[in-house]
Formats: C-alpha cells, sequence, structure tokens
C-alpha cells in the first residue's frame, strides 16, 4: 500500500466532501463515489434501469467524448495520492481516467463549475485502469491549495468509489491573531503522526469533526495484557499555544482508558516528535467512561505537538487542543 493513503482524505463526506455534478449518472448515482463503506456487491439485484452497482455508473456511450463528475472537498489541500476504485466493476469499468484540480473560492453552483470559466489543472494525464481494482496514483502537482476536482472516465462506465489523499491547508483567516481555534483540529491541518496501536478505531478519528457517532468512531487500542501504556502523537495545524483541552470518551462505556495525561513539545519541522523534549501540558487525570472532560492549561506553552497518553488502553472518542496560533 503506497505511502500516501495514510493522508487525510480530502474528499471525504465527514468533512463535507460532495460529488456537486456529473454529466451522467443513468445506472448508479454520483454520490455513491465518496460514500465512506467499502463498496459492495448484491447478487441478482436489479433497479428498474439495470444491474444495481454500489458506486457512479453513466450509461454506454453511443457518440464522441467522455463522463465526467465534479467533486467539492471536504477540506481544501495539496492532493498526494489519488485511488480510483473499481471494486465489482468488471466488465463495465472506464478503460482511462483523469483528475483535473481547480482553486474556487466561495461556494459556486454546480452550473458554474461544470461551465467554461473554471481554471483546471491537470493532476492526473489520462491514464490506463483495471477493473475490479483499487488503482492508486501518487500525484506530483503544482497546485498548492485544491478546492475541487474533476474526475474524468473515458469512455463511459462505473467507479465504486473516489478517494483524495493529501495534506490539508485551510484559510489563513482561521488562524488570525486572537481567535480560539482548535488546533488539533482536521478540517484546520491538524494530523496524527503515530500511536501505539489503533487495533479497533484509526488514530485519524480522534481529531474528525463532531461527536463520533459510535464506539467505532473514535480511537481505540486493543487490551493490554503487560506493561506500559497507549499513546497518540497529534501535530499540531499551527505552532501554537493551548488554552484547553478537551476528552471526550463518547460511546466508550465498558473500554475508556482509567486516566489520562499529555503533553507537549516544539519539535519545529523534525520528523521525529517521539525524540523531542515532552513536558507536561494536563497531569495525570482520571477518565468517565462515556463523557466529556474538560481541562483548563494554566500555564500555556507554544508547542508544535501534543502527545495523548492513555492508561493502560482503551477508547477515546475526540481530542480539542483549543488556543491560539502563533503562526499566522
Amino acid at each position: 500500500m503506497p505511502s500516501f493513503t495514510d493522508l487525510i482524505d480530502l474528499a471525504s463526506e465527514r468533512l463535507g466532501g460532495a460529488v456537486v455534478a456529473a454529466n451522467d449518472e443513468f445506472f448508479a448515482p454520483k454520490e455513491s463515489l465518496l460514500k465512506p463503506s467499502v463498496p459492495e456487491w448484491r447478487e441478482g439485484v436489479y433497479t428498474e434501469r439495470g444491474k444495481w452497482m454500489d458506486g457512479w455508473e453513466t450509461r454506454r456511450r453511443r457518440s464522441a467524448g467522455h463522463d465526467w463528475a465534479i467533486i467539492r472537498l471536504g477540506a481544501p489541500g495539496k492532493v498526494h495520492g489519488i485511488v480510483i476504485d473499481t471494486s465489482w466493476f468488471t466488465g463495465n469499468y472506464p478503460e482511462r481516467a483523469s483528475i483535473d484540480g481547480a482553486t474556487v473560492e466561495g461556494t459556486p453552483s454546480a452550473e458554474w463549475l461544470s461551465g467554461n470559466e473554471v481554471q483546471w489543472t491537470s493532476l492526473l494525464p489520462e491514464t490506463q485502469l483495471e477493473g475490479n481494482t483499487t488503482n492508486e496514483f501518487a500525484i506530483g502537482s503544482d497546485l498548492d491549495r485544491g478546492t475541487h476536482l474533476r474526475l474524468n472516465i473515458f469512455p463511459d462506465g462505473g467507479v465504486a468509489r473516489l478517494r483524495v489523499h493529501g495534506i490539508v491547508v485551510p484559510s489563513k483567516e482561521i488562524f488570525s491573531e486572537h481567535r480560539e481555534v482548535d488546533l488539533a483540529a482536521m478540517e484546520n491541518g491538524g494530523y496524527v503522526v503515530s500511536c501505539s496501536d489503533m487495533h479497533y478505531g484509526h488514530r485519524q478519528n480522534l481529531i474528525l469533526p463532531g461527536r463520533s457517532t459510535h464506539m467505532g468512531d473514535g480511537w481505540e487500542t486493543r487490551r493490554r495484557r503487560g506493561p506500559g501504556h497507549d499513546w497518540s502523537i497529534v501535530k499540531l495545524a499551527r505552532r501554537g499555544e493551548i488554552d484547553r483541552v478537551e476528552i471526550d470518551t463518547d460511546h466508550f462505556k465498558g473500554n475508556a482508558p482509567g486516566s489520562c495525561m499529555l503533553e507537549w513539545c516544539d519539535a519545529g519541522e523534525s520528523p521525529d516528535p517521539g525524540q523531542a523534549n515532552w513536558q507536561s501540558l494536563v497531569a495525570n487525570s482520571p477518565l468517565q467512561p462515556h463523557s466529556r472532560h474538560t481541562f483548563d492549561v494554566t500555564t500555556p506553552h507554544t508547542a508544535t505537538h501534543v502527545r495523548l497518553n492513555i492508561y493502560p488502553d482503551g477508547g477515546v472518542a475526540r481530542l480539542r487542543l483549543l488556543g491560539r496560533a502563533s503562526e499566522t
């Protein structure tokens, strides 16, 4: 699996991603492209238009041209890799595909985005696809902050899922002077760089927007059977001072950690914050199951990373690090 798949999915519905337009969706709707679930197959299931397929599928083209869909990214950013998943499309997948990106301010209409005024930049040239496969492509584009993508398929066919992996590049206004902001939030550019274990729940769930929806929508480790404790390291969206910490164990009722402790460091551009000089941010404090906890930081420090330590193991739904950016 390529390394870029560990980056944030900028097109995720959880971040606000949406397929805003498509020239055709006769057999299967464009919205399915961004569904978070794994594509499924339903044997023998048909609709009035044909075989039910879990993805976006256009009719068979009988004229020149190609089909396309336009995606509004949930979080603007720099794209490092794209996955075009053709799972279950075996005789009806596109032969080739390409991807274009654009930076468009505001919330333009689908009609405007489908017109000729948008300046599209090629991210992926026309490239061969394989059927029933997760087609993975590394991207090396000069587009530093994309807001929209256009998926072009040649000449027609079906795609199950589209994933757009990259680094979030938020609006600079978010970090204006004296404005309180969640420095850990995914939509602001926070990123969980590493953790001790994520057997049951992915580490990036810690910094998703909103509250968790179920127990699987948080970070959860396996049961620890030896000494030690579990941890996650968050790279802040900007170097800043943290005033308040919120830890939510929502839905973790029999598997919340017994306690937690947080540390901070200023690692600069170091690729290995694990070797930094870690100092206490929040002292070891008990945690309650299925509860929201707030900790005031009495002496803010300028940090680039925060380490959440949980004792001895368990699950945390969300982590919020509220403060002010020192770099705008």
